[in-house]
């Protein structure tokens, strides 16, 4: 291992460092992903690559320990900004800057407005990005320096939400125009109950402050779907697009129609707008009285400025109000922001009724009553009603129960169709995978229908369980039949992870001497008393080439007839028929054949 160079040594590197201008820039693009661009590019830095300073760690932990922090920084700028200009990138320029800076007394606002002149950048172009790596002693001294800032053109973003020393305090003390929300709440988001219910009242927060999101870290497909189905625009991570000196944005995910919640068949807030009248704040109370009185059906007013919804006025108050005697001639010509709520729910329009469903039931009863407001990256649209958000959860939670298998949940015959189509009719391969419990009616028969239920409801959760959320499909054809689509690139380990699960979790449900036995004695259909072996789960996989196929049926056949293999095996057994990309055995693949054999596979696991 290299030592690390003693901290003279590494204040005289990067006085070195800053003396002949080495540090190089590169760019992450945020991408804006309903539109499928670039929004802007994060500009970071790296020192050179045969130092210890080449990572941006010991870069601003060496600055920060000799006092060098400020030039640093002002360093980083300037190298930035003219790389941003000489590649020519599109958008926004992103310019990371410590707070800590801005309150030291040797700062110059005025510096970095110096620096875009002379690179022919406009401040308008320019979001100084506030990266908060030790606490703040003097709120007054920053919100000094971001408002000087905001004068000259710049726009304000808070880096790291939820990791900083006091970044909560932060959003409120400088009311930034953008947030970014750490990686570690954007990470594991699919599977994360906890992280997402975080992310959902972040931007909740944004949306009622003037506030955009950034997500940060995004670094799968399904960690993107769920940002998205939040209703959170803008997205940065290794999935969108890596740090480079000349990015490139990943648009082949983001722009494809079918990853937009509408084509996957979820249902969202703006399938509940409504157009009502808006207000301006500086609309009198008689003008707003004369207006409920025309709509008979309104029950509230967005107060509409410059674009975005500002509040909220409720018809319920307004009658109260001036009803009151002399209410009308003192406060009629008043501005109506004097009764307007100014803290209304408001919602992105491409969140999915479930998410607004938590949200508003989550929330305080008025959202219920008085509606919410809907709108597009912070840009109103339109209104909501509580009523009709009710009536379509009820119409959702009546279809998933028709279209959901009532003993295990999952999906059945007909979502099971649906998701094969889709996947068949955008191109995608993917791997069918038909499993079926071996010698059940023999265990139904003999251990009774409410432990036969036990096992079925057992078999589905180890099988949800095992798939990649987002990616993978599990559904439930029918009594012991499931089915699973299988996109995740392990997906052989997947299959043998859930026999290995199922030849464990049976056990319990089985009596100790049937265990030992290997199997017991039951009447037949014919009254015949016969061996039957003990429950074990068959897996028939098929790889499919989407390209080959163009019916679910064809699926359907060719996973069907897997499983008939797999069944002829004792005990818990996987069996692999690969296909060629016309959907026709590969040559020489009948029968069972050595694992790294191109056609047929067979696993078998004893499971007893």
């Amino acid at each position: 291992m290299t030592p690390v160079p003693s901290i003279e040594h590494l204040r005289a590197d990067l006085i070195n460092i800053l003396d002949r201008q080495q540090l190089t820039a590169f760019f992450q693009p945020i991408a804006a992903m309903n539109e499928a661009r670039a929004y802007g590019h994060e500009g970071l830095i790296r020192g050179p690559s045969n130092s210890f300073l080449h990572s941006p760690i010991n870069l601003f932990r060496t600055a920060e320990e000799t006092g060098l922090l400020p030039e640093l920084d002002f360093a980083c700028r300037r190298a930035i900004i003219r790389a941003f200009v000489t590649e020519n990138l599109p958008g926004k320029l992103f310019l990371n800057i410590n707070p800590v800076c801005l309150t030291l007394p040797n700062y110059r606002p005025g510096a970095t407005l110096e620096l875009l002149q002379e690179a022919g950048l406009p401040p308008q172009r320019v979001v100084i990005e506030l990266t908060e790596t030790q606490p703040i002693a003097n709120y007054d001294l920053l919100r000094e320096a971001v408002r000087h800032y905001r004068e000259m053109g710049f726009r304000i973003a808070l880096d790291d939400l939820g990791e900083g020393f006091s970044s909560l305090r932060l959003w409120s003390e400088i009311r930034p125009d953008f947030v970014k929300i750490d990686k570690y709440f954007i990470q594991g988001l699919p599977g994360d109950a906890q992280k997402r219910q975080f992310v959902r009242s972040i931007q909740h927060i944004a949306v009622n402050t003037g506030t955009r999101v950034i997500a940060e870290g995004i670094e799968s497909a399904q960690e993107l779907d769920v940002v998205r189905s939040i209703g959170i625009g803008l997205g940065q991570g290794y999935f969108l697009g890596r740090p480079q000196k000349k990015p490139e944005l990943n648009t082949s995910y983001i722009c494809t129609p079918a990853a937009t919640p509408q084509r996957t068949g979820t249902v969202i807030a703006s399938s509940l707008l409504v157009h009502v009248p808006t207000v301006s704040p500086k609309d009198s109370n008689l003008h707003v009285c004369e207006l409920f009185a025309t709509h008979g059906d309104l029950n509230a007013l967005p107060v509409v400025q410059h674009g975005r919804a500002i509040g909220l006025l409720k018809r319920h108050q307004f009658i109260e109000h001036f009803a009151r005697p002399y209410s009308r001639e003192l406060h009629g010509q008043r501005p109506c922001t004097m009764l307007m709520d100014p803290a209304p729910l408001q919602v992105e329009h491409n969140l999915s009724l479930q998410e607004l469903s938590l949200l508003v039931s989550s929330g305080e009863h008025r959202y219920l009553a008085d509606g919410f407001i809907l709108v597009d990256q912070g840009m109103y649209l339109g209104m909501g009603t509580g009523r009709d958000l009710m009536r379509a959860i009820t119409e959702l939670q009546i279809t998933a129960a028709r279209y959901a298998n009532p003993l295990s949940g999952l999906p059945g015959n007909v979502p099971i169709q649906n998701h094969i189509q889709q996947l068949l009719d955008k191109g995608q391969d993917f791997v069918a995978v038909y499993a079926d419990l071996d010698h059940f009616k023999p265990y139904n028969d003999l251990y009774g229908y409410a432990k036969g239920d036990d096992i079925l409801q057992m078999t589905g959760q180890i099988l949800k369980k095992a798939v990649e959320p987002g990616t993978d499909f599990v559904g439930h054809i029918g009594g012991d039949d499931f089915v699973l689509l299988l996109r995740s690139e392990e997906w052989r380990e997947r299959c043998e992870a859930i026999l290995a699960e199922f030849a464990s979790s049976i056990l319990p449900h089985l009596q100790e001497d049937h265990i030992k036995d290997g199997g017991y004695h039951a009447l037949n259909r014919s009254g015949e008393r016969v061996w039957h072996a003990l429950p074990a789960l068959s897996l028939g996989a098929v790889e499919i080439r989407s390209s080959a196929l163009s019916s679910h049926h064809e699926v359907a056949s060719q996973a069907s007839a897997a499983k008939t293999m797999a069944k002829r095996q004792q005990g818990c057994s996987l069996f692999i028929e690969r296909r060629s990309h016309t959907g026709h055995p590969l040559s020489g693949s009948t029968g069972y054949l050595p694992v790294d054999t191109p056609g047929t596979e067979y696993t078998a696991l004893q499971a007893h």
